[in-house]
């Protein structure tokens, strides 16, 4: 079993050489894939995926726990002149 890696970015070409070592340690740290000197993608392990991207209940859910619930918010919406706009 590997420890925590400590070579976290590589650049195309070494992810194409070693791409069976890169799919190791993203299991247990990101690894980011850089061209041309920038960031391009980055590998993660799907535990941390779906970590991640999971749904966290629903939004009546979230609307109910949101610390601005009962806060005396004006939503009103306004009423404006139309605008006549050349189609």
């Amino acid at each position: 079993m590997m420890s925590a890696p400590e070579h976290t970015s590589w650049t195309v070409a070494e992810a194409e050489v070693r791409f069976a070592e890169i799919i190791e340690r993203a299991r247990y740290a990101p690894q980011r894939i850089t061209e041309n000197g920038k960031p391009s993608v980055l590998v993660v392990s799907a535990e941390e995926w779906l970590r991640r991207t999971g749904r966290k209940g629903t939004l009546a859910e979230f609307l109910l726990e949101s610390p601005l619930r009962g806060a005396d918010l004006d939503l009103e919406r306004q009423h404006d002149e139309l605008r006549d706009l050349p189609l």
